[in-house]
């Protein structure tokens, strides 16, 4: 997958985004990362990208010139490459909410353009003609769409297959089916008086993917109501076979209950009969 990041900092991007897990990827060829400078298309012989808004206010602008020749060089590009347009991206907080689905949805890509504005944003005439999807990592206001638009790439990538080396580690991440991610332990199983949790160590399977899954609806039950009741909600079938499975493990621990009752009750011997053991 190519993504096309179109940016004023184009160092930033490519230091960041050449290091562990995807800069391996982009030495297997997996993932193909360029930062475009929108700097280079400028027409301004002073070389700015920026001015003043119309109708006054604090900050600067990116003009639409430069962003637009930017975008139009790089479509350009892809266009040769795949005989359709990339998807263009542009990192604002009035897009729609980037999340997990999402992520699955953009890795359906072959080439994805990400469109980084600064200062006070990008003109929005430019905006309109490239034809853009806004989109947006959160409720909060950065200095640039280059961190955005990094952790969309690194979402993005590691549904790609190749790009983690265990092929299980994307599935069990947290967002993947619906829940927050269950919690891990690594070597040794008892660290500061802790133990690792003993299903953990008993080699069944079943009972571990159990455990797991009962984790992964406690902590977000409690941490993320809103996942927890569309996870209800959309998994009828699987949250009637929990139940069942919980109810059948109620009646199996009630009947060991009773019979270690009796058990005890066998192993008492009654006074009356150790009175008459004396006499």
């Amino acid at each position: 997958m190519h993504f096309h990041v179109l940016t004023l900092f184009p160092e930033m991007v490519e230091s960041a985004l050449g290091e562990s897990i995807l800069g391996r990827a982009a030495q297997k060829g997996l993932v193909e990362i360029s930062a475009v400078d929108i700097r280079s298309y400028t027409k301004n012989r002073h070389n700015r990208v920026d001015d003043y808004t119309y109708g006054g206010g604090a900050g600067m602008l990116m003009q639409a010139q430069p962003v637009y020749d930017c975008c139009a060089d790089v479509q350009a590009q892809v266009l040769s490459r795949q005989g359709r347009p990339a998807k263009v991206l542009y990192m604002s907080p009035l897009g729609r909410t980037f999340d997990q689905q999402m992520a699955q949805e953009l890795a359906a890509e072959e080439e994805l353009i990400l469109l980084c504005g600064h200062y006070e944003g990008i003109d929005a005439r430019a905006l309109e003609e490239i034809g853009v999807q806004e989109v947006s990592i959160g409720d909060f206001v950065l200095t640039g769409g280059e961190l955005p638009a990094m952790m969309i790439i690194d979402a993005v990538s590691r549904m790609i297959p190749g790009v983690l080396g265990n092929t299980e580690s994307a599935d069990t991440d947290s967002f993947m089916n619906g829940l927050l991610e269950y919690p891990q332990y690594s070597r040794p199983a008892v660290w500061h008086g802790k133990e690792v949790p003993s299903v953990l160590l008993s080699g069944d399977h079943a009972r571990v993917e159990e455990w797991r899954f009962e984790q992964s609806l406690s902590i977000t039950k409690e941490r993320r109501p809103d996942l927890y009741e569309k996870y209800v909600r959309d998994n009828p079938e699987i949250m009637a076979a929990r139940q069942k499975r919980i109810d059948r493990q109620k009646r199996l621990e009630e009947r060991r209950r009773k019979r270690e009752q009796k058990r005890l009750q066998a192993d008492t011997v009654p006074e009356s009969r150790i009175e008459k053991q004396k006499s």
